[in-house]
């Protein structure tokens, strides 16, 4: 049985961490390595973590890695992930709303559940970690290409479209570099149901048709209407980008190239949809269904 304890602030990173039995990860990506430089040797040893961070790390050469993995490499200790269809402002107005939790240690995977869930916060787990990682951060480069077509007024018909291609080389992005995963991970809340309510809801939506519509800078709207705060699609949209010119797999990802070119000034976002014309997927499809 899990004890609801008195909810106290604790400045102190250290003097939080250093007798907890979960701890629970939630910032920025980029501020990972320090705040793990910080806690070592300062945490239980028997203590878990669970990494709520959308993004990756920055690996050796042009390589990324997950953030769990660096959480796990970098204090020793076992790292789940929780990922889902959870706008901040929604889950604390206490509107019904799912997650998905990675967690391979069936141990463990009760206690997480029943810490995290609430009646109207419901917990799925499965144990496909990365997947569940992986998609909590692909999505917010497939929000950005949302935004821009907001921004381009397409409409309806061209949003759900680019949602679709951007699920797809999701899918194939995990195939490619992370083998071994389930298709139905990404039917859970941590997939297609965040793919979804962060290309209509989202900070990277929202900003990405400002982007679009007032020609002003991606910085300049951080500081404008985020307090200066980091967005993370342009962000994880230049790693994935180097992760698949190292592999040479550009050409079969030009969602997720044309999302980086944009947001670095290399493509306009008018050209977006003449990137995605030829969609391996239409190719693909058009072949298999030829006479």
């Amino acid at each position: 049985m899990i004890r609801e304890l008195d909810r106290v602030a604790v400045p102190d990173v250290v003097e939080a961490a250093k007798d907890a039995d979960i701890l629970i990860f939630v910032l920025p990506h980029q501020f990972i390595r320090t705040l793990c430089s910080t806690l070592l040797d300062n945490i239980k040893p028997t203590a878990v973590g669970l990494s709520l961070i959308k993004g990756f790390g920055r690996g050796e050469g042009n390589s990324i890695e997950l953030i769990s993995k660096i959480i796990e490499k970098n204090l020793r200790i076992q790292c789940n992930v929780l990922m889902g269809a959870n706008l901040a402002n929604e889950v604390a107005e206490e509107k019904f709303c799912e997650t998905t939790i990675g967690c391979k240690d069936k141990r463990l995977a009760p206690i997480l559940r029943d810490l995290i869930q609430t009646p109207n916060f419901r917990v799925v787990v499965v144990e496909d970690c990365d997947t569940v990682e992986v998609c909590g951060a692909l999505k917010n480069v497939v929000a950005c290409a949302a935004g821009f077509v907001d921004g381009l007024g397409l409409g309806d018909n061209t949003k759900a479209a680019v949602i679709r291609l951007g699920l797809m080389e999701m899918i194939k992005f995990v195939d490619t570099f992370y083998p071994g995963s389930k298709l139905s991970t990404f039917f859970e809340s941590c997939g297609v149901a965040d793919l979804i309510t962060t290309c209509y809801g989202g900070r990277n939506r929202r900003v990405c048709e400002q982007f679009v519509k007032t020609g002003k800078t991606i910085k300049a709207l951080e500081d404008e209407l985020l307090s200066g705060q980091k967005l993370q699609g342009p962000a994880t949209a230049d790693e994935v980008h180097d992760m698949l010119k190292a592999r040479n797999v550009i050409d079969k990802f030009p969602l997720f190239t044309a999302v980086h070119r944009i947001c670095t000034d290399q493509l306009r976002p008018a050209d977006l949809i003449d990137q995605i014309r030829s969609h391996p997927e239409h190719v693909m499809k058009l072949e298999e269904g030829g006479p």
